[in-house]
């Protein structure tokens, strides 16, 4: 069966493995998804993933055995996209966590983004 959200289906297999306390997860790879694990490994979120037999395998990181990440929400969906400019790009958990856009130049954390004065599409917020 086809995944309908790939980026849905990327935050909900890193939930459920970090609530299963899984030291890595594997799903099919895309580009956005590639793109969007290079931030959260930018940003300290997961230690590091990697191509494997036509697969993305992600090593999840955890701290006094507990996940570094909190919480993940989806917020533009393909029923209801969510457009921000640079001035509206939202603080996430006052600024403990971080969005992810897609931008005209490419996917990049909403800092980074504002910081050009760029906006876009809002992705998802981690914390």
């Amino acid at each position: 069966m086809a995944v309908v959200d790939p980026i849905a289906d990327l935050l909900t297999r890193i939930r459920n493995a970090h609530m299963a306390r899984h030291t890595q997860v594997a799903m099919s790879p895309s580009r956005m998804r590639e793109s969007i694990l290079t931030i959260l490994q930018e940003e300290g979120f997961i230690e590091q993933f990697e191509k494997r037999d036509g697969a993305l395998v992600v090593r999840l990181k955890y701290h006094d055995h507990k996940p570094v990440i909190s919480g993940l929400r989806r917020v533009s969906k393909p029923g209801r996209r969510v457009y921000v400019q640079a001035a509206q790009i939202p603080s996430v958990q006052n600024g403990l966590g971080i969005c992810i856009l897609s931008t005209s130049q490419g996917v990049m954390e909403g800092k980074h983004a504002s910081a050009k004065g760029i906006g876009g599409e809002l992705i998802c917020e981690i914390w």
